[in-house]
């Protein structure tokens, strides 16, 4: 066989094989894809059911009072209004309505993010009852450095129980009226910003809901 002979036969090996290879990636690729789908099919339900359960436990941290929580439609505050008002770096990103057994409001679960933490976000729910009284805070997600924000459940959240104020602020002199609260010591950049979340909790409260 001449040597061009040979070349056409190695190419055609060559491209054979290219093509066995590409299609057995290609079943791999497709075996893979149904496999996964029928894994997110099977844990979709559960997942969702999970997530459920935890947003109604962390509501009830808050609310104890409450037999059930409905999710309510968030009502953006005007951007402009929002940031006047001190809070342009947070959000409300969910409000729940608590009810009692009957389905009376008892009041509300909003779920805040406020953007000044020393170490990133930190998102927490606040319990406020239709008279504006803030039953507690529960954080949710916090980053903040170990020993000093972390602390912010531990120290912070327990002040803001049972408090029926415009709004709060933060000393480092000790708390003298209810309005106030305890910076923690060596962190008083957490501890600003988890006051601005509530507060900004509370406006939301003052300006979309009271009186509904």
């Amino acid at each position: 066989m001449s040597e061009a002979a040979n070349q056409e036969v190695k190419k055609s090996t060559d491209f054979g094989g290219m093509f066995k290879d590409t299609g057995i990636l290609l079943v791999i690729t497709l075996v893979a894809g149904l496999l996964l789908g029928l894994v997110y099919q099977i844990t979709k339900e559960p997942i969702a059911l999970q997530k459920e359960k935890a947003k109604q436990e962390a509501c009830m941290e808050v609310f104890a009072d409450a037999s059930s929580f409905a999710e309510m439609e968030v009502m953006q505050p005007d951007a402009q209004e929002w940031s006047a008002a001190g809070f342009s770096q947070e959000t409300i990103d969910e409000v729940m309505e608590a009810q009692d057994a009957s389905g009376a409001v008892l009041g509300y679960v909003i779920t805040v993010t406020t953007k000044e933490g020393y170490g990133g976000d930190i998102r927490f729910t606040v319990g406020i009852t239709k008279d504006g009284t803030v039953n507690g805070i529960a954080i949710l997600e916090i980053a903040e450095t170990a020993g000093l924000g972390m602390r912010a459940e531990e120290v912070l959240a327990p002040q803001f129980a049972d408090k029926s104020v415009e709004q709060f602020e933060y000393t480092k002199s000790g708390a003298v009226s209810d309005s106030q609260i305890d910076a923690i010591s060596g962190a008083t950049i957490t501890t600003n910003a988890v006051t601005n979340g509530v507060n900004a909790g509370l406006y939301y409260f003052q300006s979309k809901l009271q009186g509904i």
